[in-house]
């Protein structure tokens, strides 16, 4: 039995939800599949739904866009109850100065600088739909829409915001960054255990 799923994802990356695809001749029913494999599983993987696709339906060609969440706690002190669940950041996180240098990345654009690895792609445009940064206390949210993401773009871009964040670079740069298409130009890449796949859209 094959599995083909919408993503790849780096070792300590979250997802609230993923999708795959399987084919089977079995005749047991949606809910039925959905309580025997969660049956099998660990208990930080669970099978919330299931439905019935077309045989050609592909979990990964078919989706037409993702989105992403990165998490960061911004606090001198650790979130005990969110070890690895989200970035632990040290600072406040000027989220309006964020916010003006993100606004350069909405739409379509060649984003090879926030690229970690291209020689696996056939181009590096993509379009972002949306890129929206929310506060509230000490957790700070990016939440970005796209049609698709390159290797590590969202740790990079979230990177970038922090590198923004600490004055190592211009908010005002931020244009100067995509156009260079060199992943030297833009900032750090941001820690995985931030990120989480949140949404895909069929």
């Amino acid at each position: 039995m094959t599995i083909t799923g919408c993503s790849r994802t780096d070792t300590g990356v979250h997802a609230n939800q993923f999708c795959f695809n399987v084919k089977t001749e079995s005749s047991i029913r949606n809910i039925g599949f959905c309580r025997g494999v969660n049956g099998e599983l660990p208990n930080d993987i669970s099978i919330l739904s299931c439905e019935d696709v077309p045989l050609d339906f592909h979990a990964r060609f078919d989706c037409k866009a993702k989105e992403y969440i990165y998490r960061m706690h911004c606090s001198e002190s650790k979130d005990p109850f969110g070890a690895d669940l989200a970035f632990h950041y040290r600072r406040k996180f000027d989220t309006e100065k964020a916010k003006y240098a993100s606004r350069f990345l909405i739409g379509t654009h060649d984003f090879a600088s926030f690229c970690a690895d291209c020689t696996n792609v056939s181009t590096t445009v993509r379009t972002i739909y949306s890129l929206e940064i929310e506060n509230s206390g000490d957790s700070v949210i990016i939440l970005v829409k796209g049609d698709g993401f390159l290797y590590n773009m969202i740790r990079i871009i979230a990177g970038t915001l922090i590198d923004i964040n600490e004055g190592r670079i211009s908010p005002d740069d931020m244009p100067a960054i995509i156009m260079a298409k060199n992943r030297l130009r833009a900032g750090r890449t941001a820690m995985a255990h931030g990120l989480y796949l949140n949404r895909v859209f069929y």
